[in-house]
C-alpha cells in the first residue's frame, strides 16, 4: 500500500482503483461507494473506532457504521457541494498498535480528513496523521492528545469538560462527592478536574477512588464510597465498568440510603437505562453530564431520520449514543469546510488551512457554533485545542435521560484554572 502513498500531492482521490480499495478491505478497512456527486472530484475521508468483545475494551461501532450511513444519506441528495463522499473504515481495536495501523492506513489512501472517531491511544494515532498532514476531525475526545495536536479539530470538551461539568452539576445538590474512576493515566487527571468545580462552589474536594478497569465486581469500591458519601453524592466514571460498579453500590447500599448516584454521558446513557429497567432503573434520579442535547431533544430529529431511512437496520447505531451523536456533528463539519472551500478537489491541506482561517460549524444548536481559529481555543497547554467548553446537566426522570437545566453550561473557566494531574 506504500506504493501509492502521496503526502503533498493535490491530485484528486478518485485514483483509488478497484485493485486499492480491494487491499484496504483486506486490511480491515471498508469502502462505502455513493452516488455520483457531479463532476468534482470525491473526497475520501476516513472513520474509525474499536469493534471489540473484550471484558476491558471498548466497542463504539456504531461511529462507522454512522458515517457509512452519513455518507449514503449525503450522496443520494447530491454528494457536499457537488463531492461524493467516500468513507473508509477501520477497526481500531482500542489498542495502541491498531491505532497506528488505521493511521497508517489513512495516510497510505491519502485521505483529506479523519472525522467522528474513536481511539484512547492519541499519541499512537496523531504521529502518523501530523506526518501525513491529515486533519482529525471531531474525535471522542478519549485522548488527551486531541487536545494539543495542532491537526485536531475537537467538537467537544472530551473528558476534561465531562468531569469539570459534573463537578458544577454535583455542586449543586452534594455536601460531599465521592469519585470512582479508572486507575489510568485519563483517570488520573479525573479528580483535579472535579474538584476544581466543586472548589468554585466552596465544596470539599471529593474522595478519590481508584478501581482496575474490566473489574467483574467493585464491592470494595463501592463500599469504600458509601462510607465517605454520608449522605452526598456517589459519582462512577467507569466506561463500560459503570454499570459493574453500580451493580455492586445498589447490593451494599444500605435501606434508606440517601445517596445520590451520578455519571457522565459515555459511562451512562439511555441504552443502559434502558436495559437495566426504565423506570425501574438503579440509575433513575441520577444526575448525569453530557456534551450534547438529551438525545428526546428536536435538534437530532435530522439525524435519527437519516439513520431510519439509511442504516438499513444497522442495530449497531444507537441514536442516543454519544459516540454516534459526535460522528453525526462531526460530518457536520466536514461538510461545512467542503462547501466553504468550494473547490474542485478537496486537499487534507486545504481541509486544514480552512479550519484554521475560521470556518464556522453550524450544528443546528447540538453544540454552539464551532470555530477553530487560534483566538476561539481556550489556550492552555493542557487542552490548547478546546474550542467548545460547554456541557449539558441531565438527570433520569422515569426512565429518560431529560434536561436537569436547560441550555449549555460554560465550564471554559474551570479547564483554564484546573490541574489536569490533581
Amino acid at each position: 500500500m506504500t506504493g501509492w502513498r502521496r503526502l503533498t500531492s493535490p491530485r484528486p482521490y478518485g485514483f483509488l482503483t478497484s485493485v486499492a480499495a480491494g487491499a484496504l478491505l483486506m486490511s480491515g478497512c471498508g469502502v462505502i461507494p455513493g452516488a455520483s456527486g457531479g463532476s468534482r472530484e470525491p473526497v475520501t475521508v476516513m472513520t474509525w473506532a474499536p469493534d471489540t468483545t473484550g471484558a476491558d475494551t471498548v466497542n463504539m461501532a456504531g461511529m462507522p457504521a454512522m458515517a457509512r450511513t452519513y455518507a449514503r444519506w449525503i450522496n443520494e441528495n447530491g454528494g457536499i457541494d457537488g463531492h461524493e463522499v467516500k468513507v473508509l473504515t477501520c477497526n481500531e481495536q482500542d489498542t495502541s498498535a491498531g491505532a497506528s495501523k488505521c493511521a497508517r492506513r489513512a495516510a497510505d489512501a491519502d485521505v483529506a480528513a479523519v472525522v467522528g472517531s474513536y481511539s484512547r491511544h492519541g499519541r499512537a494515532f496523531l504521529a502518523p496523521l501530523e506526518a501525513a498532514g491529515i486533519p482529525y476531525i471531531g474525535g471522542y475526545g478519549a485522548s488527551s492528545d486531541e487536545f494539543t495536536s495542532y491537526l485536531s479539530y475537537p467538537v467537544n470538551g472530551g473528558q476534561p469538560a465531562l468531569m469539570a461539568g459534573n463537578g458544577e452539576q454535583l455542586a449543586a445538590s452534594c455536601e460531599r462527592v465521592s469519585l470512582v474512576r479508572p486507575d489510568t493515566l485519563v483517570g488520573d487527571s479525573m479528580p483535579g478536574l472535579l474538584d476544581a468545580s466543586l472548589g468554585r462552589s466552596d465544596r470539599p474536594a471529593s474522595y478519590d477512588i481508584s478501581a482496575a478497569e474490566g473489574a467483574t465486581s467493585y464491592d470494595s469500591e463501592a463500599a469504600r464510597a458509601l462510607d465517605n458519601a454520608g449522605d452526598g453524592c456517589v459519582t462512577a466514571v467507569l466506561g463500560q465498568g459503570t454499570e459493574t460498579f453500580f451493580d455492586s453500590f445498589r447490593r451494599l447500599e444500605p435501606e434508606g440510603s440517601q445517596v445520590r448516584i451520578s455519571s457522565v454521558l459515555g459511562s451512562v446513557g439511555q441504552g443502559l437505562i434502558n436495559r437495566s429497567g426504565g423506570p425501574d432503573s438503579p440509575f433513575e434520579g441520577a444526575l448525569v453530564t453530557g456534551w450534547y442535547p438529551e438525545s428526546g431533544d428536536s435538534r437530532w430529529n435530522e439525524m435519527r431520520e437519516v439513520i431510519e431511512k439509511y442504516a438499513f437496520g444497522d442495530n449497531r447505531i444507537d441514536p442516543t449514543d454519544t459516540g454516534v451523536q459526535t460522528t453525526w456533528i462531526a460530518y457536520t463539519a466536514l461538510k461545512a469546510v467542503v462547501e466553504a472551500m468550494d473547490r474542485p478537489d478537496i486537499t487534507a491541506g486545504g481541509i486544514s488551512v480552512s479550519l484554521n482561517r475560521g470556518t464556522e460549524v453550524d450544528t443546528g444548536g447540538l453544540t454552539p457554533v464551532l470555530r477553530w481559529r487560534f483566538q476561539d481555543m481556550i489556550g492552555t497547554a493542557a487542552y490548547g485545542r478546546i474550542v467548545n467548553g460547554r456541557v449539558t446537566f441531565q438527570v433520569v426522570r422515569q426512565g429518560r435521560l431529560t434536561a436537569e437545566k436547560k441550555g449549555f453550561v460554560d465550564v471554559t473557566e474551570t479547564l483554564v484554572g484546573a490541574r489536569p494531574g490533581g
